[in-house]
């Protein structure tokens, strides 16, 4: 396989607050012209990034996109999330806003970010972050749903028709207490949902953000695979974390086999060749940005590398048979540990004795 080219979301550069450093671990970028800040991103990231992503309307919008695509130059924008999560207008959602004239506004201001989609050829995000509740008995559960599924089938009904690929994207907690749609199931449900409105889903796909997963304890691999066998695996977010909060760490800075699992159900699914992609969804609170996401590139691609070397054919085979060990042995061939290491380890013994 080929390199699966990559993105980065332009949102990892921001001021990086947290609500105990709200001014943000890097303050020096708050104020920073978004065209501004995008060519500083280009010229210090140079080739190693193939395209960014925005959220729309605050980091891009149908004001400033002329000087984004400018700053952009040879890179592309490959995706535009929808951003209504950070502001406070939306505080009790936006598609499940109480006001159904903030509902509508919601959905339209969707619509308009899926057409700035289609005009520049990017994909559109939508991670409904601000879609949940707080507290037990705060709302009507299936009202609140129904208008979530009605208002994404609405904006994917326009998506057809405009050619831009839409990709949910789950989580359990974090602006809403609890989300809505906060794990791979509740995504795949909306899906089938918005289908029995007779809207076609041939667009409609999902995108895997690790830390979500990972803070959920869902498996990387075993959902990318089965992503992949419903035809549903549409983008990557890279990243890492701890487990218990949504950290965005530098990939591959923990769940170290989890990813190299992911990275090689990857390659069974010959992601990448239908023009998917690695994003990298990074949020380095007091680590140098730039630096961060190059670390990430490398260790990605160094991860990616290793399931390139495994021996997917008897690691196959080990895993119809249901053989940990035997898998494990595959798996950790790949990593170094061969015969001749096995043999070290015995021979240092005998020496001992």
């Amino acid at each position: 396989m080929e390199r699966v080219k990559n993105s980065v979301g332009i949102w990892t550069f921001g001021a990086n607050a947290t609500r105990f450093m709200p001014s943000g671990y890097h303050p020096e970028t708050a104020s920073e012209d978004m065209p501004v800040k995008v060519r500083r991103v280009v010229k210090e990231l140079g080739s190693l990034v193939d395209g960014y992503e925005f959220h729309y309307p605050g980091e891009v919008n149908e004001e400033n996109l002329d000087k984004i695509m400018a700053a952009l130059g040879q890179h592309d924008l490959y995706a535009i999330a929808l951003g209504l999560f950070s502001n406070p207008k939306y505080a009790l959602g936006s598609f499940i806003n109480p006001d159904k004239d903030v509902r509508k506004e919601s959905i339209e201001i969707a619509r308009r970010g899926v057409s700035l989609a289609a005009a520049v050829g990017a994909k559109f995000i939508i991670w409904p972050g601000g879609e949940g509740y707080n507290y037990p008995f705060q709302v009507i559960y299936g009202e609140v749903w129904e208008q979530f599924i009605s208002a994404i089938a609405e904006i994917v009904a326009q998506a057809n028709e405009l050619g831009v690929i839409v990709l949910l994207e789950h989580k359990n907690s974090e602006p809403a207490m609890r989300i809505l749609m906060r794990d791979i199931g509740m995504a795949m449900h909306v899906i089938r949902k918005v289908k029995e409105k007779g809207i076609p889903i041939n667009t409609l796909k999902i995108n895997m953000d690790w830390q979500h997963l990972i803070m959920n304890g869902e498996p990387l691999a075993e959902y990318a695979a089965l992503l992949a066998k419903e035809g549903l695996l549409g983008h990557q977010h890279g990243n890492s974390g701890w487990g218990s909060f949504d950290d965005d760490n530098m990939v591959g800075a923990s769940f170290f086999i989890e990813t190299l699992a992911l990275a090689i159900e990857l390659r069974r699914a010959r992601y990448g060749e239908n023009g998917e992609r690695i994003g990298f969804d990074l949020f380095p609170y007091t680590e140098d940005q730039i630096q961060a996401v190059k670390r990430s590139i490398y260790q990605w691609e160094f991860i990616d590398s290793i399931a390139a070397k495994i021996d997917d054919r008897a690691l196959e085979k080990a895993q119809a048979s249901h053989d940990a060990v035997a898998s494990y042995e595959v798996v950790y061939k790949a990593l170094g540990l061969d015969e001749r290491f096995v043999q070290d380890i015995h021979t240092n013994r005998k020496k001992k004795k």
